[in-house]
């Protein structure tokens, strides 16, 4: 079995913290969750539950995510896949399995969970990121020929094109840009089914106005941007 480490960003989820974490195969290596400026009891919940616990003061997705990656590259041994999940419990973390399966049976780059409707939850996914989610993916195909369906934050990659990324957002865009330098750089990839619930608790970007206005300007940013390069 590779080297696998997973990276939980997280802002205040105490209530969700601990379910994710137990539910991760014990095959990983070693979870680290980012605190990016939680005021609740998430980080002691997160190290209670036998996580690696890191404090992020710059609020941003990006930068919870940055944090790890900053946290890994001063390890001696580094892993072989990085998985990215949210800290709300809506992924299911047991289907990590599935995630990883491509990049160990097919060598693929890069994967992506995709959630289908099928799977989804009723309401766990809101009018603005199923809108969202549609409209970035379709211009992804029309003008990178993507064969993306959604922008899922439940995802794995192998460690060293990861690096080749030189992934940079710092908040809300994190996901798009993955995606975008991935087909840049001509990845191998593919999506693969998950299973998506309610969160627990309030989402801070979909469950807001303000929040989902930001993280459809900054998608479409990195895909406009790219598509001029």
């Amino acid at each position: 079995m590779p080297l696998i480490k997973v990276i939980i960003p997280a802002f205040n989820e105490a209530e969700s913290i601990t379910h994710v974490i137990k539910k991760i195969p014990d095959f990983v290596d070693e979870v680290i969750v980012v605190s990016n400026n939680s005021t609740d009891k998430t980080e002691i919940n997160a190290e209670n539950a036998g996580a690696t616990v890191l404090s992020e003061s710059r609020k941003g997705y990006g930068y919870a995510c940055l944090k790890g990656l900053d946290y890994i590259s001063k390890q001696n041994k580094k892993p072989d896949i990085i998985v990215f999940l949210d800290g709300d419990y809506s992924d299911h973390p047991e289907e990590l399995d599935k995630i990883i399966q491509p990049i160990l049976e097919e060598n693929k780059d890069f994967v992506v969970g995709a959630r289908v409707k099928k799977w989804r939850e009723k309401g766990s996914m809101t009018f603005p990121q199923i809108f969202g989610n549609k409209l970035a993916t379709s211009l992804m195909k029309l003008l990178f020929n993507s064969r993306f369906t959604d922008l899922g934050p439940f995802r794995a990659i192998k460690y060293k094109k990861l690096l080749q990324l030189e992934m940079e957002d710092k908040t809300y865009g994190w996901t798009v840009e993955m995606q975008l330098k991935a087909l840049r750089q001509n990845l191998s990839y593919v999506e693969i089914p998950v299973h998506y619930k309610n969160r627990i608790g309030v989402s801070k970007v979909s469950g807001t106005i303000k929040g989902a206005i930001f993280a459809g300007v900054k998608i479409l940013g990195w895909i406009f941007k790219y598509s001029f390069k």
